[in-house]
């Protein structure tokens, strides 16, 4: 018995984890088996080290069971904030489960950005990439309906070729897809393969996409909310009671084509075998309550899904120039002294709003470190030597740091989850979609944060005095509103820890699933 890399010139590609970013260029198939090895495929080998010796040469050394008792195909959308949740739960779920092997899907693009910044992972996590079918991430934000309607249209074929290049013993017996893929469904009852969809966003917005049914009979849909935003909504089951304007934006935006693809994702829920939620149990307990009272499938939820869990090293050691300096910078400012500002990477804030948000800080004279990826030559110029400002970060490591006392968010779930874990206050800035509803848990209902705009309408612009004053007062230690907002995140940041250790909700869930899917 032997291990043996066959490679053949076809249209998609499996890579074990992690993988060079040489081998993202290449259209061809690397497959690992277990077999005997023939003339044929020494000569294959032969003619392939030829063609391509710099990538045979880097390839890692990959160590092969010659069976696997599961096999799980992951299916993330194609969208930073989708696929680094799924990615960090295939994770946790390789290392809880070193019997199983996990093929992360993506296209050739997405192959090429995980492949030049992914740490080491357990080897029995492999990716495999489809073409790319759909348009660039780099230029998806000039047509963002173009973009999901061509995810919708254009991902599944390729998904179901590479499925169904797959034989015994590799055959998937489980695809855990992103629940914004709907059509993974279907893909996987077709071939009576197990579906776990996955939500990326809170169980809250989940519940109320779920009960949006509930909306229109309250009167409540269609609605227009200059006139009645700040009606109440209290029906929704396990659900606080929230604003009209606190509900995703989606919900009442002029273009539906967005909610009618969530209201189709919500439909396929109940043929999928299994709804994961990347949420702890405690911190939305009434709501996951009564979605698995009324889901007729096994509801998980599964914990954070951050990058890592066991995180708590502030030094300065880093292979990236980047990040070593901000790290160094960090370690020379007061403990909790320093606002981190982001937000997010792909909606846009308007320029002069960017230009009162810089001379806010500014003007605060609070430390800050901003994370602006498109902006960051322009913004040091406004900003000068008040802070810091960089194109990218390691979000969770930065939060981690003692320095931190503060993180002005635009409250997408992932960064909710990230200043959670580490236990620092919001100052929130939601911009749309689900953020909304983020922004209002946060401040309402875990006290964790204060609202930086008083009015959720996009026109409405947040002056340079506001944001000062607001800064100063939200990074004064001694005042007592303050000193309860900062108990309350360590309150729940031991929360969080509790759900993610041995015995903890979200451990017990993750194993829960496990032994599901192990029958």
């Amino acid at each position: 018995m032997a291990i043996i890399v066959l490679f053949s010139m076809e249209r998609h590609q499996f890579y074990p984890f992690p993988q060079k970013a040489t081998e993202t260029f290449l259209r061809g198939t690397v497959v690992i088996y277990t077999s005997q090895i023939t003339y044929s495929f020494l000569l294959q080998a032969w003619k392939f080290t030829a063609k391509y010796p710099r990538l045979v040469s880097d390839m890692d050394a990959v160590t092969v069971k010659p069976t696997y008792s599961c096999h799980v195909v992951a299916i993330p959308y194609p969208g930073r904030g989708h696929v680094n949740p799924l990615m960090n739960f295939c994770n946790i779920l390789a290392s809880k489960k070193p019997d199983t092997l996990i093929t992360f899907v993506v296209t050739e693009e997405w192959l090429g950005f995980i492949s030049s910044s992914s740490n080491s992972s357990p080897s029995n996590l492999q990716f495999g990439s489809i073409p790319n079918v759909i348009p660039s991430e780099l230029v998806r934000n000039a047509d963002p309906i173009g973009f999901i309607e061509a995810v919708l249209t254009k991902m599944e074929t390729p998904v179901e070729e590479l499925l169904d290049s797959f034989h015994q013993p590799l055959r998937p017996t489980l695809i855990v897809t992103d629940a914004f893929l709907f059509w993974a469904i279907g893909v996987g009852n077709r071939r009576n393969i197990p579906v776990a969809s996955f939500f990326p966003m809170s169980s809250t917005v989940f519940s109320v996409f779920y009960h949006l049914d509930l909306l229109a009979q309250h009167g409540h849909f269609p609605v227009d909310l200059s006139e009645k935003g700040n009606e109440i909504v209290d029906y929704i089951p396990g659900v606080s009671p929230l604003r009209l304007l606190d509900l995703p934006s989606l919900i009442f935006a002029s273009n539906q084509y967005t909610l009618h693809r969530t209201l189709d994702l919500i439909s396929w829920i109940p043929k999928a075998r299994y709804l994961l939620l990347p949420s702890i149990y405690e911190l939305e307990s009434q709501v996951i309550k009564a979605l698995k009272y009324k889901i007729s499938i096994p509801v998980y939820t599964i914990g954070p899904a951050i990058p890592d869990l066991k995180l708590r090293d502030n030094s300065s050691s880093s292979s990236n120039n980047n990040e070593l300096n901000i790290l160094q910078w960090l370690d020379c400012q007061p403990e909790s002294s320093v606002l981190y500002v982001s937000l997010g990477s792909h909606v846009a804030v308007s320029s002069a709003q960017m230009d009162e948000i810089a001379a806010g800080l500014c003007d605060s004279g609070v430390r800050f470190l901003w994370v602006a990826r498109d902006k960051t030559c322009r913004l040091r110029q406004i900003c000068g030597d008040m802070g810091l400002v960089e194109p990218w970060c390691d979000q969770l490591k930065v939060l981690c740091h003692s320095s931190v006392g503060g993180f002005w968010t635009h409250c997408g779930w992932n960064s909710v989850k990230e200043g959670i874990f580490a236990g620092v206050p919001f100052l929130t800035f939601p911009i749309f979609a689900d953020q909304l509803t983020h922004s209002k848990v946060i401040v309402e209902d875990w006290k964790i944060g204060w609202r930086i705009k008083k009015e959720v309408v996009a026109t409405t612009l947040v002056a340079r005095e506001e944001i000062a004053g607001l800064v100063q007062k939200f990074m004064d230690l001694e005042r007592a509103e303050v000193k309860e907002m900062r108990r309350r995140s360590r309150e729940l940041q031991l929360v969080c820890e509790h759900a993610i250790a041995e015995g903890g909700t979200s451990e017990i869930d993750i194993n829960a699933f496990i032994r599901d899917i192990s029958q």
